[in-house]
């Protein structure tokens, strides 16, 4: 019920901002309305150190989820550089054991597409729902069959793999 509502206000938010998106940029300001939205709803993500290519897909994808849908899209991790990777990846190997263990829901930095800035964890699930059934038009998509949440830029369709550490 709280996530209805929170879609709705934020609906209502962008809508309200169109005309002033309109000053600022007539033919984009139902996307620009949008993104400020967004950015009102989702105040935490950020989408610097995304490649410039994922931000644009990213971006173009969520407004017409927004747009067409009524879907909200929010990012809850992008870009991550090399040692806040090797962080995750090592408290991952502290809590299962094992480096092989922790590969199956963390890369290393040094395979990690999120350090690359081409991957995206996004919420909540029915966003990455829409993403997963309509990315592909944007070049995102799911790769992992155990991580619902995590999309990554690809120029062409890659393989789905069962999570993280599978070649």
């Amino acid at each position: 019920m709280k996530a209805q509502v929170l879609a709705a206000v934020t609906r209502l938010i962008a809508l309200l901002l169109v005309p002033v998106a309109f000053c600022r940029a007539p033919g984009r300001a139902r996307f620009l309305a949008c993104q400020w939205a967004l950015s009102l709803r989702f105040p935490a993500e950020d989408l610097r150190g995304l490649a410039a290519e994922t931000r644009t897909a990213f971006t173009r994808a969520r407004a017409e989820a927004f747009w067409r849908d009524g879907q909200l899209i929010g990012l809850t991790s992008g870009h991550r550089d090399a040692a806040e990777q090797h962080r995750i990846f090592c408290a991952e190997v502290r809590r299962t054991g094992s480096v092989a263990a922790a590969r199956r829901r963390v890369l290393p930095p040094q395979e990690s597409s999120h350090v690359r800035g081409l991957a995206l964890d996004v919420r909540p699930t029915e966003g990455a729902r829409w993403l997963e059934r309509h990315g592909g038009r944007y070049g995102l998509y799911r790769v992992y069959d155990n991580e619902w949440w995590h999309f990554e830029y690809c120029p062409a369709e890659p393989i789905r793999l069962p999570h993280p550490g599978a070649a």
